[in-house]
């Protein structure tokens, strides 16, 4: 049904608004410092990798080499050229940061993210999923959470290099941009349905199963995730709003199933 579609979309909101409830703060708020840690750290690296890298192109003009109005053009051309260079340089920076920050996001957060997911289904139902990681077992976890992140990286590039080929295919292309919308969407209904799911120990091909057997209600809520992704500085709060989201749709999912027998 359509309104499936509509219904997946809501638990986007409703994953933000616990965002901040009590237990589940430190989940959220420690993966994010992480993240932007690591980002300021790199444009720290690479600002001062841009600064040497000017420096080797435009060396500053020895006064002894140019005299009078050459040495005066020479050293106005230079400092403008720096100063059209230095905004680029960030401007590029932004649109690097803006693209690859979810993608960081989710590797680092990887590890949080099932804990975040189990908090939240506590507060959800008032019961712990059986597998809820323990802290104890937190090294364990986090280093299993980071390579099925990266297997689940290369397993969803390997189903998007079909949907790439598509945008050089002549009128195929026009439906491409579609196409790969929707399949950015399904990626993220699975990517992250994958912590709750996982908590419980249901593995992936089962967790494609379920996902499909509700393919509208997922895709719905993978596309509102897309969008909190594209949004400047909110998509800073997207990875978690998306799991506490995903496990809040998976809990009425079983709940809406034992009502059911």
């Amino acid at each position: 049904m359509l309104m499936d579609f509509f219904r997946g979309i809501t638990y986007v909101p409703q994953g933000f608004q616990l965002l901040t409830a009590q237990g589940l703060r430190r989940f959220v708020l420690l993966p994010i410092a992480i993240n932007v840690l690591v980002f300021a750290g790199l444009l720290w690296w690479g600002a001062e990798w841009f600064h040497t890298l000017l420096l080797w192109l435009l060396p500053p003009a020895i006064p002894s080499e140019h005299s009078g109005m050459l040495g005066q053009l020479l050293t106005f051309l230079e400092g403008t050229i720096r100063w059209l260079l230095w905004p680029l340089f960030l401007l590029a920076a932004v649109v690097v940061m803006f693209y690859t920050f979810t993608a960081l996001a989710n590797l680092i957060g990887a590890p949080f993210n099932s804990l975040l997911s189990a908090r939240v289904e506590q507060h959800a139902t008032g019961q712990s999923p059986p597998q809820a990681p323990e802290g104890k077992a937190f090294l364990a976890e986090s280093v299993e959470a980071i390579m099925d992140e990266l297997r689940k990286i290369a397993y969803f590039a390997l189903l998007g290099i079909p949907l790439l080929i598509l945008f050089i295919i002549p009128v195929v292309q026009v439906v491409a941009p579609f196409l790969w919308g929707l399949f950015g969407a399904w990626i993220i209904a699975l990517e992250y349905g994958d912590y709750p799911l996982g908590n419980r120990g249901i593995p992936f091909r089962e967790q494609r199963r379920i996902t499909h057997q509700h393919r509208l209600l997922h895709l719905g809520f993978g596309a509102g995730v897309l969008c909190l992704t594209i949004i400047p500085f909110v998509n800073l709060v997207a990875m978690p709003t998306a799991v506490i989201g995903a496990t809040l749709l998976q809990a009425d999912l079983r709940s809406r199933t034992t009502q059911a027998t």
